[in-house]
C-alpha cells in the first residue's frame, strides 16, 4: 500500500491560532498568510514573518477546529 503525499494549500490565519513547542508555553501564530501542508495525523504550517521564517506542526484534528472555529481559512 503507497501513502499518498502530503496535500499543499494556502491559508489565512484570521483568529488566535496557538501551538506548544515540547513542553514549553502556547505561542501565537500571527495573523497573516500561512502554507498548509496536510499529512495523514498531522499539519504543518509555515510563514513568513519581517524576514523570519516559522513553522510547526499541529495535530490534525486540532487543525480541524481551528477551520471549523473560523481561525483558520483556507483558500478556495
Amino acid at each position: 500500500m503507497t501513502q499518498a503525499s502530503p496535500k499543499a494549500q494556502s491559508a489565512q490565519i484570521v483568529g488566535k491560532v496557538e501551538y506548544r513547542e515540547g513542553d514549553g508555553a502556547n505561542l501565537v501564530i500571527r495573523p497573516g498568510a500561512v502554507k498548509v501542508q496536510t499529512g495523514l495525523n498531522d499539519v504543518t504550517l509555515s510563514w513568513e514573518d519581517e524576514g523570519t521564517r516559522g513553522s510547526t506542526a499541529i495535530p490534525l484534528n486540532d487543525f480541524k477546529r481551528f477551520v471549523a472555529e473560523g481561525k483558520i481559512k483556507l483558500a478556495a
